[in-house]
């Protein structure tokens, strides 16, 4: 089971497209390839699974505690022959001044050899001190290479190459040119994710064959084959599965809706859950289902085929207006409301909501967030029910001018949420949030859902 980290020391160095390639190549040459990507981010995982043709895991300080997130690589790693591990942002970056939940701080918790993206662009002698820093910055953490990516020419790479070679003992495992033409469209969330890209297999097909003349893989291996073998602590009982009956639970996945976390998806179908899937876009109707859950994506670009779609609209009106449960999250929410407005256009969603959304240009909710549950929560009570829940909210729109009669299933602690201090709108048996919960051991909201849809068919 090796192992490595791929990081940068900014971001946007390239580090995402080299990471798709890598998965793809090393799945081309017959390995089993566990990707994995640090934080909530929805969309790269969606790529890295495509290239890897296996669910990449997210790995989050803020939702889960370490031992936590230890246990968890080392399971999803089990039966894999080497896993991949997407940084975020900057190799060192936290808000904390000691980099706490950086992504040294998880290279050295997950015991992954560090492979560091450089953005070589305007760059040429002072790569030395850049990589001299890093190295003194922390000796406890392993870098174990660099690869040069955004080079500009042969003489820009021979110089580069030579200043790393006589300043340092990092190995150089490869250089890549500028070539804009294996960049992945990117949008205010980050990357398009796959569900709306066209030939998306094309794309990470091209990025691999680039990726694969330029890196050497052979070198690349051998540093994931040193990392220290990952061991799960020994568990003591797992955590018991509501007992009922099996639920049929309406999923939206298209070009519009595609954000969930595959094991929360897993952890909903071992609580007895048939996931369904349907497409608000293209489908004519609901198919028969006891309960929806419309998780987040990017509605705005697809508005007018949403709004074209009014059979499928009215079905979830209607679903919702008789009081069956359902959960939407950001995009859900939005599509859930009255209409939205996005560069001078209005186009009509399902109105199960009284209110508009609204786009704007910068975010309107960006990062983590804290909440706490209100005596308006819909969902029966767990076992942490009214503890804290760690969870993230990343969106431009905003819902205009509230319903004054919304009752609220959050108290926002830190964040923005619906209007900066509330989130979670609960109508009826509907909970529809910008924030976006994480299935851990902390927070089983999925099985807590499962037992709120329950009880709404026990009547």
């Amino acid at each position: 089971m090796a192992h490595l980290y791929i990081a940068a020391p900014q971001k946007s160095s390239g580090k995402t497209t080299l990471s798709i390639g890598i998965c793809r190549e090393l799945r081309r040459r017959g390995l089993v390839v566990q990707p994995f990507k640090k934080g909530p981010d929805y969309i790269d995982p969606l790529w890295l699974s495509q290239a890897a043709t296996r669910s990449c895991f997210n790995l989050d300080f803020q939702t889960m505690a370490p031992e936590e997130i230890s246990d968890a690589f080392a399971r999803e790693l089990s039966g894999a022959d080497i896993g991949v591990i997407e940084g975020n942002v900057g190799l060192f970056d936290s808000t904390d001044v000691r980099g706490a939940n950086s992504n040294a701080e998880l290279a050295k918790q997950l015991r992954a050899p560090v492979v560091l993206v450089i953005n070589c662009n305007g760059l040429a002698r002072g790569i030395a001190p850049l990589l001299l820093g890093y190295r003194a910055f922390d000796p406890d953490l392993e870098i174990a290479g660099v690869i040069l990516n955004k080079v500009g020419g042969m003489r820009h790479e021979a110089n580069l190459v030579r200043v790393v070679e006589h300043y340092t003992d990092l190995a150089v495992l490869g250089v890549l040119r500028r070539e804009d033409d294996i960049a992945i469209s990117e949008r205010h969330l980050g990357l398009m994710p796959i569900n709306e890209a066209r030939d998306a297999d094309a794309w990470i097909e091209s990025i691999r064959a680039s990726v694969a003349d330029q890196l050497d893989f052979d070198r690349l291996i051998e540093i994931g084959e040193r990392a220290p073998r990952p061991e799960p602590r020994a568990q003591g009982p797992g955590r018991t599965l509501g007992a009922g009956a099996p639920v049929r639970l309406g999923i939206a996945r298209d070009a519009a809706f595609g954000f969930y976390y595959p094991d929360d998806l897993r952890a909903l179908a071992a609580g007895g859950a048939e996931l369904v899937p349907f497409s608000p876009i293209d489908d004519a109707e609901l198919p028969a289902v006891d309960a929806l859950f419309i998780g987040g994506g990017f509605p705005e670009y697809r508005m007018a085929e949403l709004e074209a779609n009014v059979s499928m609209r009215q079905s979830v009106a209607d679903f919702i207006a008789r009081g069956a449960p359902a959960y939407a999250e950001c995009g859900g929410l939005m599509y859930l409301c009255r209409g939205l407005s996005w560069q001078g256009a209005r186009h009509a969603m399902v109105g199960a909501l009284k209110a508009e959304v609204e786009m704007h240009q910068r975010p309107q909710g960006r990062g983590y967030v804290r909440l706490r549950e209100t005596a308006d929560f819909p969902w029966p009570a767990g076992a942490r029910s009214g503890a804290e829940i760690p969870a993230h909210e990343f969106h431009h729109s905003a819902i205009v001018d509230p319903h004054p009669d919304w009752r609220y299933a959050y108290e926002v602690l830190r964040g923005s949420g619906i209007n900066g201090s509330h989130d979670g709108v609960a109508q009826g048996n509907l909970l529809a949030c910008y924030s976006h919960l994480r299935d851990v051991p902390g927070n089983p909201w999925t099985q807590r859902f499962l037992d709120h849809v329950r009880r709404c068919l026990d009547g």
